[in-house]
């Protein structure tokens, strides 16, 4: 019988019921689209790194995980490394920030081949002329691009000829002495990806080139990649935490508003339920049991929102951002959003226990 009143209550303010519920879903969709593109981006980039084939990473002093300056490291550091103990082969890259998250990587594709077996074209081919560029899949998708299309990146032209496979290296592909010269770098490079004799020996040449190459950042792949989450990239946490706390604040002025006017507006009816011998708490089991419902609807909501925002992840936004359904993280925001919506509806719970039954009755 209280669950009917409580659907009868919502069913007659529907677009009340419909605005709390969407807002509630916004706040929702605010939480899973950004740890969605967190995991996303993160989780591509240690694909790609991964897919290089390379047992240890090394890079340029005072670089971080996510970052690269452009080209701070000599080429003839390659050659160095490979005269170490247990080292086989390394490549060196340079990589060129682009606009929003996307970069563009230099490289030698020879070199590329011998490290761990060269991309795989879905269509065209390799480098071969200086103003050459190949993209993977996604990229090309993101962008709508097609062989023989000109690209306008760093400020020159580049043909189009190969689309690979996505999860090697970098989305965006050039000559590594073209972008050099381009870029103002001669004979510099961003980053220098290590093959070794056996992967198990990968730690103790870490710890050697630590020695004798101080100040370098050089990790195993396996220690690089798992440095790729959210909870080593402090910043990402920090701005996670605002936005989830942002979104509790909406959903709790939400629906503060929403049980507030619907107290007011149902004064008389919380009378009525006064005078039969209505209890305090079956007033408050009524609030908290609509806005526990609204939380619930606008939770789902969200949730299938976010496919939406997938959506548009992948047609309008850079081909560097990519959203990931974290489901672990679908009860956290449904908590998130419950917490939020109950506190909101605290104040106008009190506000209904403490009217006065004759007031309550004469009100019009």
């Amino acid at each position: 019988m209280l669950n009917k009143l409580i659907f009868a209550n919502l069913g007659h303010r529907p677009v009340r019921t419909l605005l709390s519920v969407l807002a509630i879903a916004v706040e929702v969709t605010m939480i899973l689209t950004l740890v969605g593109v967190s995991h996303g981006t993160l989780d591509q980039s240690a694909q790609r790194a991964r897919g290089v084939g390379a047992d240890i990473w090394f890079r340029p002093p005072g670089s971080s995980a996510i970052g690269l300056s452009s080209a701070p490291m000599s080429d003839k550091i390659p050659a160095m490394l490979m005269k170490e103990p247990d080292v086989t082969f390394a490549m060196g890259t340079m990589v060129q920030p682009l606009s929003g998250f996307d970069a563009m990587t230099g490289l030698d594709l020879d070199d590329f081949r011998k490290l761990n077996g060269g991309f795989h074209y879905l269509k065209g081919g390799p480098l071969v002329n200086d103003d050459d560029v190949i993209v993977d899949e996604y990229y090309a998708q993101q962008k709508k691009l097609h062989i023989g299309d000109t690209l306008n990146l760093v400020n020159h032209d580049w043909k189009l000829v190969g689309i690979t496979e996505s999860g090697k290296l970098s989305r965006i592909c050039v000559k590594l002495q073209m972008l050099q010269t381009l870029t103002g770098n001669p004979g510099h490079l961003s980053q220098i990806f290590i093959k070794v004799d056996d992967p198990r020996n990968a730690q103790a040449v870490v710890d050697a080139l630590r020695v004798k190459y101080h100040g370098y950042q050089i990790y195993t792949m396996e220690e690089f990649t798992s440095m790729l989450s959210i909870s080593n990239v402090g910043m990402l946490k920090s701005f996670i935490g605002v936005v989830i706390g942002v979104a509790v604040i909406v959903g709790f002025i939400v629906v503060f508003m929403a049980m507030y006017t619907a107290v007011l507006e149902r004064t008389r009816e919380i009378g009525i339920l006064k005078a039969v011998g209505g209890t305090s708490g079956l007033i408050l089991n009524i609030l908290f049991r609509e806005t526990l419902l609204l939380a619930l609807l606008g939770s789902v909501v969200g949730i299938v929102l976010t496919y939406g925002t997938q959506w548009l992840m992948k047609h309008a936004v850079p081909a560097s951002l990519v959203q990931e359904t974290v489901y672990d993280w679908w009860p956290i925001a449904t908590g998130i959003a419950v917490v939020g919506a109950l506190l909101g509806a605290i104040v106008p719970g009190v506000k209904a226990v403490k009217q006065d039954v004759t007031e309550a009755l004469s009100y019009e």
